[in-house]
């Protein structure tokens, strides 16, 4: 799920990925850090969540990183083909 938030020039972004079976760590990857894991806080109702700070007026391509290996795309937005044969989420705000 993603819940954006605009002020002025940028837009508070909230990830939150909701795992189906045992999940023991979610990273967010994306493109406004080059594809670097980061690490998402866990709720106790197992949800991960994160919150990121971007400019608006954008697109930016991103997913989710399960178990540090299974990448997987959030299901509740657009997506975008990529070159590794797949696909990944696109977040535009």
């Amino acid at each position: 799920m993603i819940k954006v938030t605009k002020k002025g020039n940028k837009a508070w972004v909230t990830f939150t990925f909701q795992p189906q079976e045992n999940v023991h760590s979610a990273s967010l990857v994306g493109e406004w850090n080059d594809w670097k894991y980061e690490s998402m806080k866990q709720k106790k109702n197992g949800e991960f969540y994160m919150t990121k700070v971007l400019p608006h007026s954008n697109e930016y391509e991103f997913r989710y990183v399960i178990n540090q290996d299974e990448w997987t795309n959030e299901p509740q937005i657009a997506t975008i083909s990529n070159p590794f044969g797949s696909s990944n989420s696109l977040l535009q705000i």
